[in-house]
């Protein structure tokens, strides 16, 4: 696939079929995956392929858990986990809980998370990041820059293959648990899990604002660029 029509067409995927994954391909997606660029080089990211499946329950069990409370804030009608959310906001999504709860289907993503063909648990080394902005009166964000890169070349990689998959967060809101789970170190941080797979529908085309609608030219409210 050449490389422009698989930035345009690489969508998340979270359907796959049975059809399992060999250890092979995994290990050829990590291998492409791992050219990403990353701060000063260090590539901090670390790989956990989780197969057992009591420790893929655990993970799905985390992840289940930090959904509920993802779709509380759906409920709410808010942004989930906002950076800007207001402690009020925050109260008010909680108060939720028990209503997303009950919008669980057993069929759902985040219910049969444990079955996916591959889980990937994405960790970083927070001994090697450089977070220009940790000491920012806001939300911290630069850090990331060395982790999603690679995470974002695995589905590239994965779909080279044929395959599809999903970077999902929302595990972080439980990373105790998932540390547990898989005896990650206090020094390492929960980036995502990865799930991977054949798509059960291959989608061609995807829906994306124009470069008029988020890019402008001088000042942050400039004119739009235009081509």
């Amino acid at each position: 696939m050449q490389l422009i029509d698989a930035l345009r067409s690489t969508p998340t995927v979270r359907h796959f079929s049975p059809e399992p994954v060999g250890d092979n391909v995994i290990f050829q997606i990590l291998d492409d995956a791992r050219f990403a660029p990353s701060g000063g080089n260090r590539q901090a990211w670390r790989v956990i392929v989780v197969k057992d499946p009591t420790t893929r329950k655990a993970v799905r069990d985390a992840y289940l858990d930090a959904w509920h409370d993802y779709v509380a804030h759906l409920l709410a009608g808010l942004i989930p986990f906002s950076p800007l959310a207001s402690d009020e906001d925050r109260a008010l999504a909680l108060s939720l809980r028990s209503q997303a709860e009950q919008r669980s289907t057993p069929d759902g993503f985040p219910e049969t998370l444990d079955l996916v063909p591959v889980m990937l648990v994405i960790c970083a080394d927070l001994t090697v990041l450089a977070a220009t902005d940790r000491d920012l009166d806001r939300y911290q964000i630069a850090g990331g820059a060395s982790i999603y890169p690679f995470v974002w070349n695995i589905l590239l990689a994965a779909r080279e293959r044929g395959l599809g998959g999903v970077i999902t967060t929302v595990a972080m809101r439980r990373e105790e648990a998932v540390r547990r789970a898989l005896n990650i170190p206090d020094t390492f941080a929960v980036a995502s899990v990865v799930a991977l797979g054949h798509p059960t529908t291959h989608v061609t085309k995807l829906s994306r604002r124009s470069v008029e609608a988020f890019t402008t030219v001088d000042t942050f409210d400039g004119t739009p660029f235009e081509g």
